[in-house]
């Protein structure tokens, strides 16, 4: 069967993304990307490699957009500001992308080196947004755990309804940030006086 004129992989993925978003990474199968895209499911297969495969690209789409938008917040930036841009805009993405977000956190499969490639591209944003701090690099990468872990939390705890308080989110948000700011700070002067 020859591929359907017009369709291609980009489609495909933008078809299956918008489904993430608004329905869920449960929703998102071949059948319903087919529906979506107003054609017949074996179509897929000439452009994806079943279920699995489409996954893999939507993983790896979403890890591309989300390097794109946190690398567009911090740009020009650095230290504090630079990190409070960085969180700001993965919280924006959380937010507004929910379904790709969730495809975003999974560990890459080593099977898999495009998505390890976009992996550890975005890692390498988040050090390099920490190279102001003076942070050794087993320190840097600590610190980028424990800044994605907050991120996380706060995105996954908002997105479940977590926070019922009648309290400003955005403001609880930006203590937070702060407060893990004056942690960096505390490791840097820490290492300096060793």
């Amino acid at each position: 069967m020859s591929p359907r004129i017009g369709l291609d992989r980009q489609m495909i993925v933008q078809a299956a993304a918008e489904i993430a978003d608004t329905q869920g990474t449960e929703a998102v199968t071949l059948a319903a990307v087919a529906k979506k895209l107003n054609i017949r499911t074996p179509s897929l297969y000439n452009h994806v490699d079943g279920l699995h495969g489409l996954r893999q690209l939507l993983s790896l789409y979403g890890l591309e957009q989300m390097y794109e938008k946190l690398d567009a917040a911090c740009g020009g930036r650095s230290g504090d500001e630079a990190v409070r841009a960085l969180a700001k805009a993965y919280l924006e993405f959380a937010r507004t992308r929910p379904g790709i977000y969730e495809l975003t956190l999974r560990a890459p499969d080593p099977q898999q080196p495009e998505v390890a490639a976009a992996g550890e591209r975005l890692v390498g944003l988040l050090v390099r947004i920490l190279d102001d701090y003076g942070l050794t690099s087993e320190e840097a990468l600590h610190t980028v755990r424990g800044l994605r872990s907050i991120l996380h939390g706060f995105a996954s705890l908002e997105r479940v309804g977590g926070f019922r308080m009648p309290l400003d989110l955005d403001e609880s948000f930006r203590l937070l940030v702060d407060s893990y700011l004056a942690g960096i700070r505390a490791i840097r002067k820490q290492g300096q006086a060793t």
